[in-house]
């Protein structure tokens, strides 16, 4: 599988689409979008993604029409998303041959860890460990090290790492921090980033290792070498 996984997006909602874009994107991913059915279906067939995000209800072309053409070529990951939550709707979803199904409205964090999963499912002997320095994480198990030392992290000091680790040397600005880990805003006068950076950083710097978390005053904080 590439380095950077192509995930198509077939959902005729702009908003949703710019969504689910911009974060997967914030994850490492590269993100294909289409607005109706047919559009969708062509790009699938002439891009090969490794996995694929479908609304149900398309122009064009349903949702799932285009899971049953794809699948009848493939089989690439299919994540279906719809309004639809009764039991016989996610049946009919499932038998058109998708892997996931997913009922709007959705979180961003949960669509995430499915595409994760589904990546994981394809290819069950890459390991998904982010290294950066002297420091790992690995996504499946999610544990961290340094220098072989195991560092214990609870949820939410686990997704603001992984986030770093996902965007070593790049400077993450406090809307994003908010919006990526806690998805919603705390409003400016907040200190809950400052807390969680300053729990990691005695976690990470325990035995006395250098400084990788770093401040960027008035912007917001780094993963860097000293």
């Amino acid at each position: 599988m590439a380095k950077h996984p192509r995930i198509l997006v077939i959902e005729d909602e702009v908003r949703i689409t710019n969504f689910i874009r911009r974060g997967l994107s914030m994850e490492g991913y590269t993100v294909d979008v289409a607005h109706d059915g047919v559009t969708g279906l062509d790009m699938a067939q002439a891009n090969q993604p490794d996995l694929l995000v479908i609304d149900w209800m398309l122009p064009g072309m349903d949702g799932l029409e285009v899971c049953r053409r794809v699948r009848a070529e493939t089989n690439t990951p299919i994540i279906i998303l719809t309004a639809r939550d009764s039991v016989s709707d996610k049946v009919q979803g499932l038998d058109a041959g998708a892997d996931d199904y997913m009922v709007k409205p959705f979180d961003l964090d949960e669509l995430s860890a499915r595409v994760r999963a589904q990546l994981r499912r394809l290819s069950p002997s890459q390991q998904d460990v982010l290294t950066f320095s002297d420091l790992k994480l690995d996504t499946g198990t999610r544990q961290a090290f340094r220098n072989g030392r195991s560092i214990e992290l609870t949820a939410k000091e686990y997704d603001l790492l992984e986030l770093f680790m996902h965007h070593p040397r790049q400077v993450l600005t406090r809307d994003v921090i908010f919006d990526r880990v806690w998805n919603y805003d705390f409003g400016g006068e907040s200190n809950i980033i400052e807390v969680y950076v300053r729990y990691l950083r005695q976690k990470t710097e325990e035995n006395g290792e250098s400084r990788l978390l770093h401040t960027v005053r008035g912007v917001g904080y780094v993963l860097r070498e000293d």
